[in-house]
């Protein structure tokens, strides 16, 4: 299949086995905008979780959960409200907006991020000639324009000179204004880090590409403190560990790569992406940027409270560097979605499948009772179904349809185990009794087994 045929394909089952609705789309949808359905939620339960234990292995990292509002200085000192724009320009013809740097993309022209809205400007003109509306295909458009990424709210506005309020525009900020309450617990000395996951709000100009580029969306973000002598070292040492943290969620080392930042931001000292090879092509998953003091400078600069750190030890007093690692539970998800989604046969039949790794399966299993009109048979599988729940939350009962249907919906969602309870399991067989039939997603092997068996092997699968 093609790589738009793949997106539109993941979108499609994921609209059908319900992960992902378009959002608001009974009033015709709302752009940029997506709701997790069932499959969905648990699937974001997981990749959340993974995140939260690779952070929990360290021993000096505190977590913390921010407020989305935030006085109006914040993302003045942060430089958001002076800086945090994209440039815009509108087809004169359609009046559709678009983001001028993408429109510059298609005709092989790449616009430095630290570029003013001049400067993009005469780029932008220098291109006009081979620059078509990808609506309607026109070429009026008009001049670019700056856009404020920020989302504003009218939360506690209630008169014209009251302050600016801001939905946040990334977690970061949040853990910023929040260093000086962690280190003041006393648990914590530099090296140490502060984690956080939560939404983040940004106008999009163009919202695209399903999950990748929303207007609401979660950020996993961990700020490590540390020393300015040892950044470079730890800077290195965490770039390989994100790198290796996707073998734990299962996707393919050759769908990953490092991309240097060519034009750095003013404050930062050094930044990489890990690009996913998407549907669309290579781009960024995850950022890890060594952002140097600029944070809690600007952050004491503005609020009047001192930054700095000081070590008893050294008797010496800085304001630490900052290495970030910042990356979106959206764009997690379609990466994951995309690495696992799968076409093949099986006994002469087509099927769709998710392949996910057991860990991530938002269902690890489904328990069916052979025929839902035998009580005995339903009661037995009820049993099952409740004690395995008990170990397992994520597990699913299907009772709707004939068997070869029920593995095809579960093979849909990505189910990796089915167990299914038949006559034997309750005596028709007294030597296969209080067994059960363990079907494998990827292979289709089934196997007899007594419940406990069963139970083991899915337990060590997905641990």
């Amino acid at each position: 299949m093609t790589d738009a045929n793949l997106m539109e394909k993941i979108v499609s089952l994921c609209k059908r086995r319900g992960f992902v609705f378009p959002g608001s789309e009974i009033y015709g949808g709302f752009a940029g905008t997506y709701d997790f359905g069932h499959y969905g939620v648990l699937l974001r339960e997981n990749v959340v979780n993974a995140w939260t234990r690779a952070m929990r292995e360290h021993d000096n990292i505190a977590f913390l959960d921010s407020s989305i509002f935030t006085a109006g200085k914040v993302w003045e000192a942060s430089g958001h409200v002076s800086g945090f724009s994209d440039p815009m320009i509108v087809c004169g013809s359609c009046h559709t907006k678009f983001r001028a740097d993408h429109l510059l993309e298609t005709v092989g022209v790449t616009a430095d991020e630290r570029m003013s809205k001049e400067q993009i400007n005469a780029l932008f003109d220098g291109q006009r000639p081979t620059l078509h509306c990808p609506i309607c295909d026109k070429q009026k458009f008009g001049k670019v324009s700056a856009q404020s990424l920020l989302a504003t709210s009218t939360l506690g506005m209630f008169g014209e000179d009251d302050e600016q309020v801001y939905l946040r525009g990334e977690t970061a900020q949040g853990i910023f204004i929040n260093y000086r309450n962690i280190l003041d617990m006393g648990f914590y000395s530099v090296p140490f880090g502060i984690a956080q996951v939560g939404k983040v709000f940004r106008n999009e100009i163009s919202p695209r590409q399903f999950l990748f580029r929303k207007r609401e969306f979660e950020q996993m973000e961990m700020q490590y403190f540390v020393h300015p002598n040892e950044a470079r070292k730890l800077y290195e040492e965490w770039r390989q560990e994100r790198m290796d943290y996707y073998g734990r969620l299962g996707i393919k080392r050759e769908k990953l790569r490092w991309k240097q930042h060519d034009n750095l931001v003013f404050y930062a000292k050094d930044a990489w992406d890990i690009q996913y090879e998407y549907p669309f092509g290579w781009n960024e998953l995850e950022g890890i940027h060594y952002r140097g003091d600029y944070d809690l400078s600007q952050h004491q600069k503005f609020s009047g409270v001192d930054m700095s750190y000081y070590d008893e030890k050294t008797k010496e007093r800085y304001i630490p560097h900052v290495i970030e690692t910042s990356v979106g539970v959206d764009r997690t998800i379609l990466a994951v979605l995309t690495d696992v989604y799968s076409e093949d046969e099986m006994n002469g039949e087509k099927r769709v499948v998710l392949r996910f790794h057991p860990r991530m399966a938002p269902i690890k299993v489904a328990v069916f009772p052979l025929l839902r009109n035998k009580p005995q048979l339903v009661d037995k599988a009820r049993e099952v179904y409740r004690n395995l729940k008990k170990e397992i939350p994520q597990i699913a009962w299907d009772d709707n349809g004939n068997i070869g249907k029920r593995y095809r919906r579960q093979d849909e969602i990505g189910t990796p185990f089915c167990i299914t309870i038949d006559f034997d399991t309750i005596g028709e067989s007294p030597e296969l009794k209080d067994t059960v039939t363990l079907r494998h997603r990827d292979s289709g092997k089934q196997e007899r087994l007594t419940i406990s068996e069963a139970s083991n092997s899915i337990r060590e699968a997905i641990t």
